[in-house]
């Protein structure tokens, strides 16, 4: 997702742009590329996502960082669960497995807030992990953006 994307879909979201915004955070995520995510945050952007608490574009790169080193092979989908003006409340899911083969799907939620501009100024995210065996999984498309013509969250039963 770049700063372009964050400025064309700028609140106040109705709902067509707010699932604009949703599938754009996710597409960014799947790329799997932290300087590339963060430029989609205020660079003074605040989180919190599980028990870490995260400020600013450099934290969030360190962050993305360590998570995609641990969380290999990840895949994600987000799901747009309500909007208000400059808020968006999205749910979603996201399979990885560890450096052991441990497979796990996340399941969670994240409350977001932008500026002016489009750019996220703080998220708050609530996650659980669930071990799933490798013929659990069901996200199997190759790595990066989730094909258009996949299931979404709902689809799938989650």
């Amino acid at each position: 997702m770049t700063s372009t994307v964050a400025t064309t879909l700028a609140p106040p979201f109705t709902r067509e742009t707010a699932i604009q915004k949703v599938r754009a955070g996710e597409n960014g995520w799947n790329s799997r590329n932290p300087e590339k995510v963060s430029l989609a945050y205020t660079v003074d952007s605040i989180w919190r996502n599980r028990s870490e608490f995260v400020t600013g574009r450099t934290e969030i790169v360190a962050f993305l960082t360590r998570k995609w080193a641990k969380e290999l092979d990840y895949r994600l989908i987000k799901e747009l669960w309500a909007f208000d003006g400059n808020r968006i409340a999205v749910r979603f899911a996201y399979e990885c497995h560890d450096a052991s083969g441990q497979w796990y799907r996340s399941y969670g939620n994240e409350n977001w807030e932008f500026d002016e501009n489009g750019l996220m100024k703080h998220r708050h995210a609530s996650i659980n992990d669930l071990a799933i065996k490798e013929s659990e999984r069901l996200y199997h498309w190759p790595l990066g953006t989730r094909p258009e013509d996949h299931p979404g969250l709902s689809d799938l039963g989650l």
